[in-house]
């Protein structure tokens, strides 16, 4: 199938899919209002094979270290396949299946599919990868860029991490975990009992991200655009924390956003 736009609906939510610019949700509308930033690069993107930042964009791959492209010298990062066209596998009224096929300058052979679900007052998002050949480290993860405001109040965050990851100068985590401080925040939190986190735009509308992953990337430094990333793991995590992807296990995440008027 061609990798055209495809349009979900179910009740008064509606939703863009755009196969052919890096398999990202493009639009999020609920009665008629855009709920995510609008523009090439914005949307929701899947952030795979990797998340965040990589650190000199090198990780270790069993014994051989794997350079990637510095796309934010000096680091990699949000990994390969934003930049590239999925194939549309199959859609129906509510439901659209996107693959990838991971290729240079990814080492090893994979296949990513994503599964795009809408619901009346819920957006499920759900993406796999896998393998038929090597095993080989991996991340999942998605970047919405939620509008600050919906033509009201800006958006306020709740959520109660246990900890946050200390972030470095590089913008990576150090490694150590501390409390959680105030905002803005360009950070990674860890939520073990999974990602929950509620945006309320105040009189209009509430809607919370939920994943049973339990990293959470919140990033709320620019003016038009709040984004709340669950991912599998934290920055830097093809280093840190690899999950490791092999042809008996693929790698699986999930991240639903439901809402409800105010």
């Amino acid at each position: 199938m061609s990798d055209e736009d495809i349009t979900l609906t179910a009740g008064d939510a509606e939703v863009t899919v755009q196969p052919g610019n890096g398999g990202r949700v493009g639009g999020l509308r609920i009665g008629g209002v855009e709920m995510l930033r609008q523009g090439e690069r914005f949307g929701c993107f899947p952030m795979v094979p990797w998340c965040g930042r990589v650190r000199d964009g090198r990780f270790l791959d069993g014994a051989a270290v794997r350079q990637m492209p510095l796309n934010a010298p000096p680091h990699a990062i949000h990994g390969t396949v934003r930049d590239h066209a999925w194939r549309t596998a199959r859609t129906s009224t509510a439901e659209a299946v996107l693959t990838y096929d991971l290729v240079d300058p990814w080492p090893h052979p994979g296949r990513v599919t994503q599964v795009v679900a809408l619901a009346e007052d819920a957006l499920t998002l759900t993406m796999s990868v896998e393998t038929y050949d090597a095993s080989f480290p991996a991340q999942i993860g998605w970047h919405p860029w939620f509008n600050r405001t919906l033509g009201g109040e800006d958006v306020q965050l709740d959520f109660d991490p246990a900890w946050q990851e200390e972030r470095g100068d590089d913008h990576l985590p150090t490694g150590n975990r501390i409390d959680p401080k105030p905002g803005p925040w360009d950070d990674c939190f860890g939520m073990p009992g999974g990602v929950d986190v509620t945006l309320t735009w105040p009189g209009q509308l509430e809607l919370k991200v939920a994943s049973r992953e339990e990293w959470v990337v919140v990033y709320d430094e620019q003016e038009a655009a709040v984004c709340v990333e669950p991912q599998t793991g934290p920055p830097n995590g093809l280093n840190t924390l690899p999950r490791l992807v092999t042809p008996l296990e693929p790698l699986e995440a999930t991240t639903t956003w439901s809402w409800r008027r105010l």
